[in-house]
């Protein structure tokens, strides 16, 4: 086949757009492909690292508050129990005669203790009374906290207050 120098031009250029082509189609483009899937899988594995990274942190805190928590309760009294303890500190407080009831209950939580909380009504008492009371019940070193407190003014008595107090505590 014999072709004019016109026409040979014309082949070598399309032979070498061709060779350009396929070039780019099989070694280039796949080459920025693949390093992109990788950039993104690397990422990826940041956000995951960073991630677990996170959740470590918060279970180190986790553990550190649960041997806390291990800790306070091995150092309370054999034959500890919530409501004996707030009975005995109203007592200390003088806000005994104040109770109009108490309510225990304990929860059967998934973890390793058992929540234990006590729900009582405090009538007509004064505002240092209930800081009294509120002062021995707060206690770390027994574990026991307040996890609700609703305080109104009592109706009947001026100067005076209603508590209501969820005490918990854990076993």
């Amino acid at each position: 086949m014999k072709l004019a120098r016109r026409e040979k031009y014309f082949v070598s250029a399309a032979a070498f757009c061709v060779a350009i082509f396929l070039f780019l189609q099989f070694l280039i483009f796949p080459f920025f492909e693949t390093r992109g899937r990788l950039q993104r899988g690397v990422r990826a594995k940041e956000e995951g690292l960073k991630e677990i990274l996170r959740l470590s942190s918060e279970y180190l805190s986790h553990r550190e508050r649960t041997q806390g928590l291990q800790q306070a309760l091995a150092r309370r009294k054999k034959g500890f129990t919530l409501f004996s303890f707030l009975e005995k500190s109203a007592g200390d407080a003088g806000v005994k005669a104040h109770i109009k009831y108490m309510k225990p209950s304990v929860s059967t939580g998934a973890g390793p203790y058992k929540e234990s909380l006590v729900e009582m009504k405090l009538e007509a008492i004064t505002l240092q009374q209930l800081i009294g009371y509120l002062y021995r019940i707060e206690s770390p070193d027994d574990a026991v906290s307040i996890k609700r407190i609703s305080i109104d003014e009592n109706k009947r008595k001026s100067g005076s207050l209603d508590a209501i107090l969820q005490v918990l505590t854990f076993q």
